[in-house]
């Protein structure tokens, strides 16, 4: 492969803000496109011959042979795009069916790109033909980047964008009942820095009130300085189930040791805990319940020490998938007025539903 710009390229990531940005702000002007929920990556291709890298600059080719194919039919001969990859079923975005796509198996990866198979969705463009394209401003790359992917019939799309602020707030607000994640911000004067945080991102940030059932000790914690990890997350479900629904962490080494002195009254036995009967599973399941092991967690320590759920906590997040926090919760603060039984699933916010076909066919 010998292109203008070859691998391996970090791509330019983006800071988070509070609020749709001002584009009076910035001396020239800013370039708003929705946040898509996918796998970013980088396409190099050079002729026949087609690379696809992830954020960390690792090979996703083998994994998405219809991308390839689809690279093949749609885009130049010569040039590297910068996008997300992202599976789709009906009108919205399903990411954890994309994480079913990285498989060691060939035959597996066979049968899925055909059951699920995946899309391009290009946000930039980073060379063309024999000219590298970097050090152009935002508004050159989108220009050129509208040039080479006209008409280009899906599943390699062309994202959407606007220079209105107005019409980007509608967007966050509109665009996550498709599973988009947010709304992203580019100056239009940048170029592009690999790895470099240039642009902003709004993302979808609420609130709810949890039970904490349990916690993991941290990859520094020893016998003698026991260190908290992450806290173990649930909400009861209309069977009055209680449902693992992800993890806390990102604490202070001093507040890592105070919650375990903090929890240690509520420690107990694995058998008395509602989580109990996870222990004897030795397979994966679609809970990603405590303790199980799947082709993701292979290899880990996913032993957790339980606790009666008898403590509130409320904490941030981002989105849901399926009955899980999509990312990382964030511990805001112990809710010791609320019941832990009274913490379900129908405190959440649910986005209003949009058509992911209303997204990419703007």
């Amino acid at each position: 492969m010998d292109l203008p710009v070859n691998p391996p390229v970090q791509p330019m990531l983006a800071k988070a803000v509070k609020q749709v940005p001002d584009p009076a702000k910035f001396p020239g002007g800013l370039s708003f496109e929705p946040k898509w929920d996918g796998f970013r990556c980088l396409v190099f291709r050079d002729g026949d011959e087609v690379e696809l890298a992830s954020r960390n600059t690792k090979p996703l080719t083998r994994y998405f042979p219809e991308v390839v194919e689809a690279v093949l039919e749609q885009t130049p001969d010569r040039c590297v795009l910068d996008g997300e990859i992202f599976v789709a079923i009906g009108p919205r975005l399903q990411f954890e069916v994309l994480q079913d796509r990285i498989h060691p198996a060939a035959s597996r990866i066979t049968k899925l790109s055909q059951e699920t198979p995946a899309g391009f969705v290009a946000f930039d463009l980073l060379a063309a033909g024999d000219e590298s394209l970097l050090d152009q401003p935002f508004a050159v790359r989108r220009e050129r980047l509208t040039e080479v992917l006209a008409g280009a019939p899906g599943p390699v799309h062309l994202t959407r964008t606007t220079t209105d602020r107005d019409t980007a707030v509608r967007w966050f607000d509109q665009f996550e009942g498709a599973g988009l994640d947010g709304v992203i911000a580019k100056p239009l004067d940048a170029p592009y820095e690999p790895g470099v945080r240039s642009m902003m991102k709004v993302k979808h940030e609420r609130t709810a009130d949890v039970v904490v059932a349990g916690y993991r000790l941290h990859k520094t914690s020893t016998p003698d300085k026991p260190l908290l990890g992450s806290l173990l997350l649930g909400l009861y479900a209309d069977d009055g189930e209680l449902q693992h629904v992800g993890v806390a962490a990102s604490f202070t080494a001093a507040r890592r040791a105070e919650l375990i002195a903090e929890l240690a009254p509520l420690v107990c036995d694995l058998a008395d805990h509602p989580w109990g009967k996870w222990h004897e599973w030795a397979i994966a399941n679609p809970d990603r319940s405590p303790g199980t092991q799947s082709r993701w967690s292979a290899g880990k320590d996913l032993s957790f020490t339980p606790l009666r759920p008898e403590r509130v906590l409320e904490v941030k997040y981002e989105a849901m998938e399926g009955r899980r926090f999509r990312h990382t919760a964030h511990f805001k603060r112990w809710r010791t007025d609320r019941d832990p039984l009274s913490c379900g699933y129908d405190q959440l916010e649910q986005p209003v539903s949009y058509d992911l076909a209303e997204v990419l066919g703007g």
